[in-house]
């Protein structure tokens, strides 16, 4: 692990135009590097917010000639800097879709790949609802990438409820996670701040969150506010509603020192559950 960084976290309003959301994140990825940001990360499905599942699948295009990777793994060149491509709908054999992370280094090449594990399968009320299982293939392997800075811990949106992925993370080597995200306004309003400063506290690491923010085809309004959070639970960084971006410099030494004021990874113990009859 080595000395301070500076991370950045997107926040854009993604529509249905491909090349329109990559100029737009590719501006504000330029833009943050200007500052000084060694790593940027992108929100989940950065480079389209479609309609619904027709409109996502005619539009999703295949791994080998995705027009939205070649065009970051070209801005990672481009600019030196890391980035993390929030998530891309990339089409597999079969009819169905991956939602799925890539981390590129600073020459362009693809150092990481993670697909989204769970799937935001919920009926939120006044006729909100969502099915990702009938678009996307759920992923089954958790991804802990190696970077100049130390462990990242891989997830998208969704992943963010569900606690053990990170700890697992976490006690394999993760400093830092990220979790790039297009929740929902309604879900946002109630969750985003505290499960992402959980997830900060309970492991003892550096938090990314960049987001989708606003409303999109189809009348789907989404939350914003990336955060950048610290290990003992701080929020370094608040994006608000609107396009933009947010930064912070991380210093890896502190992901040590807030597990040395709480040590509870030496303290996980196993157990066994004696459920009720």
């Amino acid at each position: 692990m080595t000395g301070t960084f500076t991370a950045a976290c997107l926040q854009v309003n993604a529509g249905e135009d491909m090349m329109e959301n990559v100029r737009v994140a590719a501006d504000l990825t330029r833009a943050a590097r200007s500052v000084g940001a060694d790593l940027v990360l992108m929100p989940e499905n950065v480079a389209m917010m479609a309609k619904g599942r027709a409109d996502m699948v005619a539009r999703a295009e295949p791994e080998e000639t995705h027009r939205a990777l070649a065009a970051f793994r070209a801005l990672a060149q481009e600019t030196g800097a890391w980035l993390h491509c929030g998530s891309l709908a990339v089409r597999l054999a079969g009819g169905l879709l991956a939602n799925r992370t890539y981390l590129l280094d600073g020459t362009g090449a693809v150092r990481a790949v993670y697909d989204k594990i769970h799937m935001f399968d919920v009926d939120l009320g006044a006729g909100e609802s969502y099915r990702e299982s009938e678009t996307f293939l759920p992923g089954n392997r958790a991804v802990l990438a190696s970077t100049p800075w130390g462990g990242l811990g891989l997830s998208i949106c969704y992943d963010l409820r569900f606690p053990m992925l990170y700890r697992r993370l976490a006690q394999a080597g993760a400093s830092f996670l990220a979790v790039p995200a297009a929740f929902t306004e309604t879900t946002g309003r109630a969750h985003w701040h505290v499960l992402l400063r959980a997830r900060a506290i309970e492991n003892g690491c550096y938090v990314f969150a960049p987001a989708q923010g606003g409303e999109h085809a189809g009348g789907r309004r989404t939350f914003g506010h990336a955060l950048i959070i610290a290990p003992w639970g701080e929020v370094l960084a608040d994006a608000g509603e609107g396009p933009g971006f947010i930064t912070a410099k991380i210093d890896p030494a502190q992901v040590a020192r807030a597990r040395g004021r709480v040590p509870s990874f030496a303290h996980d113990r196993p157990f066994t559950l004696d459920a009720a009859k």
